[in-house]
């Protein structure tokens, strides 16, 4: 195993938790992993995917997420593969010979296309040792990240009862914990939780007054430093983006409204550095593997708190200090309520309410920012030094 660990993937130990989980899951356990960001997840399904002696298929909810880790696979040597809409049909008929073949150890799919009859057909012909579903908060309507596709994998344990399943995330609440095991049906297997302290990051809310000019004096301490700054709407993004280029930064937006070639030569750009900060929605960040980013910036208020602790958790991958700054405004807290109160769907508003208010108190409270964050998530931080 430890050889594996080494010609793979570089690493001479495991991180906390890694060794057993991986342990359980080759000995057929169904598990439930909760990891902060950084604290590798990936790992935990990968390096089982070579062990075992046959495909191991990860579902991934986005097509920029399953390139980024395909392609760092195939770099360090790994038969990995992934099908989605972005492929040409003669790249599909060259993944699925190569598969048929079993020449493909990990598989990237996308929940719905995974779910679909003939592809479903296609793997029960294969020899599929491990199911893998990243982002596993996607599935359940609790959660900050809610994809109704997601929910088709209910009957993923029907098709396949003697596989193993292994459900990943960065974030849940005890709540979402359940439903996820419950949807998945994997109540019965193991559960494994990392302490969610990122020791390496300060948490600091600052008023949203005279922001803009705030954010360009932290900018011109942090000039050769990464960063990401959030935004809410995509107009905001094109108009921070480029206010900040007019000031000589190299800046690049990126949301849902920009066409997938900009998007992916825009992430592409900054994961080489050769763009220092990005200028986000929350389209972008979930799976981007960028160890150096030194800052993440709240230009506006997060929707709750576990968009907010994942957004902030693409800050020091690397394990040196990073800084997370939310710029807070009771008017975004309006902004946010209105488009709640648009909700059809009575419960979820409800939940989106709950999970403002939320929001609302981390940034009004006088409390350790820390300690509330972690107790978030059900877990306790006594530590003087917050």
């Amino acid at each position: 195993m430890l050889s594996t660990l080494n010609k793979y993937f570089g690493y001479t130990s495991f991180l906390p938790l890694q060794e057993a989980i991986v342990k359980d899951i080759l000995g057929g356990s169904d598990a439930l992993v909760l990891m902060p960001t950084g604290g590798g997840k990936s790992l935990c399904y990968q390096l089982p995917g070579l062990l075992l002696e046959g495909l191991t298929v990860v579902v991934s909810p986005l097509i920029a997420l399953m390139k980024d880790q395909v392609d760092g696979l195939i770099e360090n040597g790994v038969p990995a593969a992934c099908i989605n809409s972005s492929l040409a049909p003669a790249a599909m008929t060259r993944v699925r010979a190569a598969l048929e073949r079993g020449e493909v150890k990990l598989l990237y799919v996308a929940p719905e296309r995974l779910m679909m009859p003939q592809f479903l057909d296609l793997l029960k012909r294969l020899s599929v040792s491990l199911f893998a579903v990243d982002e596993a908060h996607c599935i359940s309507e609790w959660g900050h990240d809610f994809r109704p596709e997601y929910r088709r994998l209910a009957s993923l344990k029907t098709n396949f009862p003697a596989t193993p399943i292994i459900a990943l995330t960065a974030t849940a609440t005890h709540q979402v914990r359940d439903d996820i095991a419950e949807q998945l049906n994997i109540a019965g297997g193991k559960r494994y939780r990392a302490s969610f302290n990122r020791a390496n990051l300060t948490y600091r809310v600052e008023p949203k007054a005279n922001a803009y000019s705030r954010l360009l004096h932290y900018l011109d301490e942090h000039s050769r430093d990464s960063g990401i700054i959030y935004c809410q709407s995509r107009k905001q993004v094109d108009a921070l983006a480029y206010d900040l280029q007019q000031e000589g930064y190299r800046a690049l937006p990126y949301h849902a409204g920009l066409s997938p070639e900009e998007r992916t030569a825009n992430q592409e750009r900054f994961i080489r550095d050769d763009a220092e900060i990005i200028v986000a929605t929350i389209a972008f960040g979930m799976g981007i593997d960028k160890p150096n980013v030194r800052y993440v910036i709240h230009f506006d208020l997060p929707k709750n708190i576990e968009s907010y602790y994942q957004e902030t958790g693409r800050a020091g991958r690397d394990g040196l200090p990073g800084e997370c700054i939310l710029f807070y405004s009771p008017a975004d807290r309006a902004k946010i309520q209105y488009f709640i109160r648009q909700k059809e769907n009575p419960r979820e508003r409800s939940t989106a309410y709950k999970m403002l208010k939320e929001m609302v108190d981390y940034c009004e409270g006088s409390t350790c920012r820390r300690k509330v964050l972690l107790a978030y998530f059900g877990e306790q931080f006594d530590e003087p030094s917050c």
